[in-house]
């Protein structure tokens, strides 16, 4: 059988000298980093997958500003990087494993360029920049996006690469004409760490270029788009070995000498599998700064899949459905800010439990960052229906919750074809904070909602994948997780979201334009 060494690592070929270390006395322990639009977490987990006390950092600092015209933004990204790993290796742990493997999570649908010394050519063009919509509008008119969604996973929308290149190629075309290779930012922090670009089938499954079935980048868009096949990062194979840290790095963390860095994987895989997600009888439900809702398996991409859903991979035996929203706890804190400034978070939670549900009469469309799922709208934009001066701002923050929660149950509602009646396993900063948004949700579903125990699941995943890559688990599959709270369903409350996701919905489909 294939190694999954092979599939999760693309390639990993250990070292003599590293074989003889994993065999002998000392274990291994892992290096993961997780790189979220909201900050860089760093974590050692040892060979059981478990994170080693002490050793775990997270600086908290907003990389929305990569996403502007400034050409120092993945610089700057990449700095927030080695200062995370700086403080982790800083930490006063203990541990007497050896550093064998870095592993990365990184989100994913990102776009920079590189010329052919490894320099930036353009910032880093993350989701939520919608730019690219007039491109949208031209894919929509050349191609069957049906049929390209079919192969590629992606609808045409300004998140994915077909569209941010026609964009580039018209509006910047001096930095296009200066780029040798398109990178995610994952991979770009790999280059400059490793000197390597190969990019995993994760991170490749996430651009919109790439044909789920034939792990491969999708030939006949890319001709028809015109990009030049040479341009694109090769895809990590059998054949490759993951690479060592530069000179550079190694002098600077010695520590990590030996260790190997393999291609940084999407961080919504990684989230789903360290949430204990990885058979099609649990969902992982996340809210961060955006939100997804996803089911994992191994096996083939579904042989029809839903126009509210976008299909990736986890590598080359897991395959990775479901849907995403642009709006998530970003626009929680947003309204937080600019409404409640003074209240502390306590108290705020405190004022939205005790309102009833669909009580406020209001109706939001969720959508200050545009929108993915379900609809794909490059037109959508966020909304608030039936002010009244007697409406409270704790009101409008209860409503945007349910708000969410309502293009969640579309989602879900989507999902059912495949996954039939799942485990609901939640996670994420915002569901953290707020048990009354997670039990918003229970309700709105009408049914149970475990919020999973790790408290940074992305990072643990990319753990988990590289010690079961290494041998060191047997399989990721079937790993338990305990839930840290399970949420139950008030079906009365469920019959009035019901109703307010009936509203919702009515009126999304006579102001939002669809594709």
């Amino acid at each position: 059988m294939t190694s999954v060494l092979e599939e999760v690592l693309e390639g990993f070929e250990p070292s003599p000298e590293l074989v003889s270390v994993m065999a002998g006395s000392r274990t291994a322990a892992v290096l993961a980093v997780d790189i979220g639009t909201s900050g860089v977490r760093a974590s050692l987990f040892d060979e059981r997958g478990c994170e080693i006390d002490g050793a775990s950092v997270r600086i908290q600092q907003t990389l929305s500003e990569i996403g502007d015209l400034a050409l120092t933004g993945a610089e700057a990204g990449f700095e927030l990087v080695t200062q995370t790993i700086d403080a982790l290796l800083d930490q006063p742990f203990q541990t007497g494993a050896q550093i064998q493997l870095i592993a990365i999570s990184c989100f994913w649908h990102s776009l920079l360029g590189v010329d052919a010394h490894g320099l930036a050519t353009t910032p880093v063009f993350g989701w939520a920049d919608t730019r690219a919509a007039a491109a949208v509008k031209e894919l929509r008119n050349r191609f069957d996006e049906p049929i390209v969604h079919a192969r590629t996973g992606c609808r045409f929308h300004p998140s994915y690469w077909p569209a941010k290149l026609l964009w580039l190629r018209s509006a910047h075309p001096q930095a296009v004409a200066s780029t040798s290779r398109w990178l995610s930012f994952g991979e770009y922090v790999v280059l400059r760490l490793s000197g390597e670009t190969a990019a995993s089938v994760s991170m490749a499954s996430g651009t919109g270029l790439f044909n789920q079935r034939l792990i491969e980048w999708d030939k006949d868009l890319i001709e028809a788009l015109g990009i030049p096949a040479e341009s694109l990062p090769e895809i990590s194979s059998a054949s490759q070995a993951a690479g060592h840290l530069r000179a550079e790095y190694a002098a600077r963390w010695p520590v990590l000498t030996e260790a190997r860095i393999s291609p940084p994987i999407g961080d919504g895989a990684a989230n789903t599998l360290g949430s204990g997600c990885t058979t099609r009888e649990q969902a992982a439900l996340m809210i961060g700064t955006s939100g997804a809702m996803r089911v994992l398996y191994e096996g083939e991409p579904p042989t029809e899949l839903p126009a509210a859903l976008w299909c990736y991979r986890a590598d080359r035996k897991r395959v990775i459905v479901g849907g995403a929203l642009s709006d998530g706890g970003g626009l929680y804190r947003w309204i937080k800010k600019l409404l409640l400034p003074n209240d502390d978070s306590e108290s705020i939670e405190a004022a939205l439990e005790i309102l009833e549900p669909d009580a406020h009469g209001l109706t939001v469309l969720p959508f200050w960052a545009g929108e993915r799922s379900t609809g794909w709208s490059t037109e959508a934009r966020g909304a608030i229906l039936g002010l009244t001066f007697s409406t409270q701002p704790i009101e409008i923050l209860r409503a945007s919750m349910e708000a969410i929660a309502y293009r969640f149950a579309l989602i879900a509602k989507a999902l059912e074809h495949l996954a039939p009646g799942p485990t609901i396993i939640a996670s994420g900063t915002a569901l953290r904070s707020s048990p009354v948004w997670t039990q918003i949700i229970a309700d709105v579903f009408g049914r149970s909602v475990m919020l999973s125990e790790p408290r940074e699941a992305s990072v643990r995943g990319a753990a988990l994948l590289a010690l079961e890559a290494a041998g060191k688990i047997q399989s990721i599959t079937g790993l338990p997780v305990r839930g840290e709270q399970t949420f139950e369903p008030n079906m009365s409350r469920h019959v009035h979201y019901q109703e307010g996701l009936k509203r919702q919905q009515q009126i999304y489909e006579r102001v939002i334009e669809s594709p």
